[in-house]
């Protein structure tokens, strides 16, 4: 059955409320108070974003410029590779936030969303400057080319692609929960393996300049998919039609494709790449999947994964991913209520 398509927000509508009677498709003023909005908390949300400020090229990468050819073949190789692929991820970001904050007739997630689309276009920017910092023009645009042209990048970002473009077309509340779902998969899981790879380098003394903006990287995109997740709770409770269990079979389906996707990658990219373990890796995606999913308020799909496999990445991330994020999932249902079918009685 076709789904109502949902209109643009008003920008503007004095006759209607200031705080919105829901996040989409719902009536709002365009009149944000933050002390007046349907959830309050999500003000401190707004507050870490805006906390995080950072640009690339506060970070030195002199270091890096030295030693990028002293790495190995295979290690410069998934350098690149890697670096090409959380491009091809963080530039339809940026629009993505956009758009769906042009449907949102919050105005709080309207701002919200415009903090992270800033984010994910200085996170995009900061590939091109470490590109630029280590390698020729041409290898930059070679790196840069891989999502339109690399046979197993593009099988893995084919799904994410018609999701998002499914949006586009058919902007429909159903589908604004689909898009969220891989978007929050993209902030929680997709980026992690690739991380991995910068974080290892960094623990020989490696490209530590590159692993420092990673790890800044890393924070934004925690933040980010803490955010997402919340917003796909709330929007969830306001649709209880689309509550159902056919719609948690679709989100369960999409997250064990995704991470098989996402565990061919590392495969691929970080084969022979010294001090990973494929395996390790293999397990660190499952538990960030899982990780995800319990703060969508759904249930683990990898019960043996239920612990970080690889609690040496925590040093470079501040502990974020293990005290933040634990302390999120523990707040955050004040507003969503439980049920046999979210799993919330699994946090």
């Amino acid at each position: 059955m076709s789904k109502p398509l949902l209109e643009k927000a008003k920008t503007l509508e004095p006759m209607y409320p200031n705080k919105a009677t829901a996040l989409f498709g719902g009536k709002s003023s365009g009149i944000l108070n933050w002390n007046d909005i349907a959830y309050p908390h999500w003000y401190k949300m707004y507050k870490r974003l805006v906390g995080n400020y950072w640009q690339a090229d506060e970070i030195n990468m002199s270091g890096d410029v030295r030693q990028f050819a002293s790495l190995t073949e295979s290690e410069q190789d998934a350098y690149l590779k890697i670096i090409g692929l959380l491009s091809t991820l963080d530039a339809p970001q940026t629009r993505t936030a956009l758009l769906l904050s042009l449907y949102a007739t919050d105005p709080s997630v309207q701002s919200i969303m415009a903090v992270i689309a800033q984010q994910e276009a200085v996170h995009n920017e900061s590939y091109s400057y470490v590109l630029s910092s280590v390698v020729s023009l041409d290898e930059q645009n070679q790196s840069f080319q891989l999502g339109r042209e690399d046979a197993v990048l593009l099988k893995r970002n084919e799904q994410l692609m018609q999701q998002y473009n499914a949006f586009v077309e058919h902007p429909s509340v159903e589908n604004i929960l689909k898009t969220m779902v891989y978007t929050a998969l993209l902030e929680g899981m997709f980026f992690y393996s690739g991380f991995a790879f910068f974080y290892n380098l960094a623990r020989q003394n490696k490209m530590v300049g590159t692993s420092t903006m990673i790890s800044y990287i890393n924070r934004d995109e925690l933040e980010h998919g803490r955010f997402i997740s919340e917003l796909f709770r709330a929007t969830l409770d306001e649709n209880p039609d689309l509550n159902t269990a056919e719609f948690a079979d679709w989100v369960y389906k999409h997250f064990r494709t995704s991470v098989e996707l996402e565990i061919e990658w590392s495969n691929y990219v970080l084969a022979n790449v010294e001090g990973i373990e494929l395996d390790e890796v293999a397990g660190y995606v499952k538990y960030r999947a899982n990780k995800m999913l319990r703060m969508m308020g759904l249930s683990e799909i990898y019960p043996e994964y239920t612990d970080n496999p690889m609690k040496w990445i925590r040093a470079y991330v501040d502990n974020i991913d293990g005290t933040k994020t634990d302390f999120f999932e523990q707040k955050s249902r004040q507003y969503t209520k439980t049920s046999d079918l979210n799993g919330f009685d699994d946090l």
